[in-house]
C-alpha cells in the first residue's frame, strides 16, 4: 500500500510537467513533432483559419537557431510559443517582430511553431501555402578585441605634453 501511495505521489509530482509539454490545439490541427535538425529542414503547408499543421520543435541551452518564414499571402503568420511557459504569450510572431527569428536557446523547451491564418483578414481565398526553414547556426565567436598596446613611457603623450 505504502508503495502505490508513494508512485501515486511520484506521478503526480510528474505529471503537470510532462502536461506542460503537450500543446492545446485548435480545431482542425495537426501536431507533426520534430527534432532539432543538424541542417536546414524546410517545411511547407498550408493554413486556413486554424486548420493545418503546427510543429512541436524541442531546443536545448546553448543551441543557436534561426526560423524564417515565408508566405505569398499577406494574411498568414508564424507565431513561436514556449510550451514550458506559464503564459500563452508567443516569443516571436511575424505579424510584429518580423519574417526571421533568430536566437540563442537560454534553456532546454519544447517550442510550439504555429502558422496561421488571419481571422481579421478579408475572407477571400481558401487559405495561404508557407514556408518555414530551420536552420541551426554555428556558435557565434565573440569578436576578439585587441589588447591595446603598452604605453611607451619615453614617448610624451599627445594628449597631455610633459611639463617643463
Amino acid at each position: 500500500m505504502k508503495r502505490l501511495m508513494a508512485m501515486a505521489i511520484a506521478l503526480s509530482a510528474i505529471a503537470p510537467a510532462a502536461m506542460a509539454q503537450e500543446p492545446d490545439l485548435q480545431r482542425g490541427e495537426r501536431l507533426e513533432k520534430l527534432q532539432f535538425p543538424a541542417a536546414t529542414m524546410e517545411l511547407k503547408g498550408w493554413t486556413k483559419f486554424g486548420n493545418g499543421k503546427v510543429y512541436t520543435l524541442p531546443v536545448k541551452a546553448g543551441q543557436h537557431v534561426k526560423i524564417d518564414f515565408s508566405t505569398k499571402s499577406q494574411f498568414a503568420y508564424l507565431a513561436i510559443f514556449d510550451l514550458a511557459a506559464p503564459d500563452d504569450e508567443a516569443i516571436f510572431g511575424t505579424d510584429e517582430d518580423g519574417q526571421t527569428f533568430q536566437t540563442t536557446v537560454k534553456q532546454d523547451a519544447t517550442w510550439l511553431l504555429r502558422p496561421y491564418y488571419s481571422k481579421a483578414s478579408p475572407r477571400r481565398g481558401l487559405g495561404a501555402p508557407y514556408s518555414i526553414l530551420v536552420e541551426p547556426q554555428a556558435a557565434s565567436a565573440a569578436p576578439a578585441t585587441a589588447a591595446p598596446a603598452p604605453a611607451d613611457e619615453s614617448k610624451p603623450s599627445p594628449l597631455f605634453p610633459s611639463r617643463k
